[in-house]
């Protein structure tokens, strides 16, 4: 099998995100920079596939120049090869201007079978990047996985959302997103951090896919954010004396905030 792996650099949780005064688009340099743990699962269900049924894993990422970590990261953890889109012109494209170039990325690679994602970045949230990709690729798209089984030219999922859990099948190439259920990433060794260091990376500029400036960015882009304003501080709480009547007024100040 030839699996393909989307991935993405993001600030790390630990670090405070902040937008840029300029454009509202986010500020990457403000926050240590990592490899999202959600791809970090979808590389490793690609690992485990390969295991059992061969082949090769290619990460592809859309990012600036210091993605490279992120990339080095998968290659450390076991994937083969990858593919690094990086360009001045993609800077502030939403997901629909992402998925584009993602989708003409994966396109490069001859011979895709599978693409894995994770179902959603923790900097967006959008969750729509991978239906996005797969619509652009012409392929059909099993998100939300939580298992995922190849048998023969057929892949199963089992997709499991907040009504339940669904039994998904479709034919070879498809497009998968998974969730945090789906497996525990495994720890790069020693020796995967040194093999990937000589893992062959392409890095391509949107030119080199076809895509025209125009189309991506913020000039290409169909949603933008136009205004940004810091969290509000936390308020303090209203405490409520007991005396005997406890229960009555903690109803009564849930009725007041319209929250029962």
């Amino acid at each position: 099998m030839n699996i393909v792996v989307l991935v993405k650099q993001v600030p790390d949780t630990y670090s405070e995100r902040k937008l840029a005064d300029a454009d509202h688009t986010l500020d990457r340099d403000s926050a240590d920079a990592v490899l999202d743990e959600i791809n970090e699962r979808a590389v490793e269900e690609a690992l485990q596939l390969q295991a059992t049924h061969g082949g090769e894993v290619t990460v592809v990422c859309v990012g600036p120049d210091r993605a490279t970590d992120a990339i080095r990261k998968a290659l450390s953890m076991g994937a083969d090869k990858a593919v690094h889109v990086s360009d001045a012109a993609l800077h502030g494209s939403d997901a629909i201007a992402t998925a584009k170039v993602l989708a003409k990325a994966v396109g490069t690679v001859e011979g895709v079978d599978l693409v894995l994602a994770g179902n959603e970045a923790t900097d967006g949230r959008v969750g729509a990047l991978p239906a996005m990709v797969a619509e652009l690729l012409g392929l059909p798209a099993l998100t939300h996985a939580r298992k995922v089984e190849v048998d023969g030219s057929t892949v199963k999922v089992e997709r499991e959302t907040d009504e339940g859990v669904f039994f998904l099948e479709a034919s070879l190439p498809a497009v998968i997103s998974v969730n945090e259920k789906i497996n525990e990433p495994r720890y790069p060794s020693f020796k995967g951090i040194m093999a990937a260091k000589k893992k062959p990376v392409s890095t391509l500029a949107i030119g080199d896919l076809g895509v025209d400036a125009g189309e991506v960015g913020l000039g290409g882009s169909w949603t933008q954010v136009t205004e940004a304003a810091p969290k509000p501080p936390r308020a303090a709480g209203q405490r409520v004396e007991d005396e005997g009547d406890g229960g009555v007024k903690v109803a009564e100040y849930l009725v007041g905030q319209k929250l029962i």
